[in-house]
């Protein structure tokens, strides 16, 4: 039975190493190793990671698999948010799985949990980027009902990778 818990103080070092696991995982193959390396060091420093958890309009959550950390998701609001901050939306920055828990539901726990969050903060959207080569994750989110509505750059290294903005109205569900 998975678990989905908030990250505590005391897990940031669990979270930087699930953190950069599932991304190496998911993108390592379609990426220079410098890039790769590069952005690991920066975007998963125990100080960066330690100041998003700090951040009060993010909040991070570990999938568990008994004792052993699955994935995990990171949400923002207002400020927080990487781009649109609107208030009235909740972003879905992160949503990471091990590859040897891909079909497992264990993505779809998370964005249930993301969910769940948006409903309790009375928010009437959910959005977030994914990048234009993971068809995989564009389906799922598709699937849940995320529709493509812009597109930003993602910077990885020196490279500009384009990520697909989507949403999705929670007007769908009671309050």
């Amino acid at each position: 039975m998975f678990r989905i818990l908030k990250v505590s103080p005391i897990e940031i070092e669990t979270l930087q190493e699930i953190g950069k696991k599932t991304f190496f995982e998911t993108f390592a193959d379609s990426n220079s190793e410098s890039d790769m390396q590069q952005y690991l060091e920066s975007n998963f420093s125990l100080q960066k990671l330690q100041g998003e958890v700090d951040n009060a309009g993010s909040q991070f959550f570990i999938a568990w698999d008994g004792t052993a950390a699955i994935g995990y998701l990171k949400v923002n609001t207002g400020l927080a948010q990487t781009e649109l901050q609107e208030n009235s939306s909740l972003e879905i920055e992160r949503i990471y799985v091990l590859q040897d828990y891909h079909g497992k539901k264990v993505g779809q726990l998370l964005y249930g949990h993301a969910l769940q969050v948006a409903i309790e903060l009375n928010k009437s959207s959910l959005w977030l980027g994914v990048w234009e080569n993971n068809p995989r994750a564009i389906r799922f989110y598709e699937k849940n009902g995320f529709v493509a509505f812009d597109t930003h750059i993602f910077k990885m290294g020196d490279e500009e990778q384009t990520d697909i903005m989507m949403r999705k109205s929670l007007s769908d569900f009671p309050d």
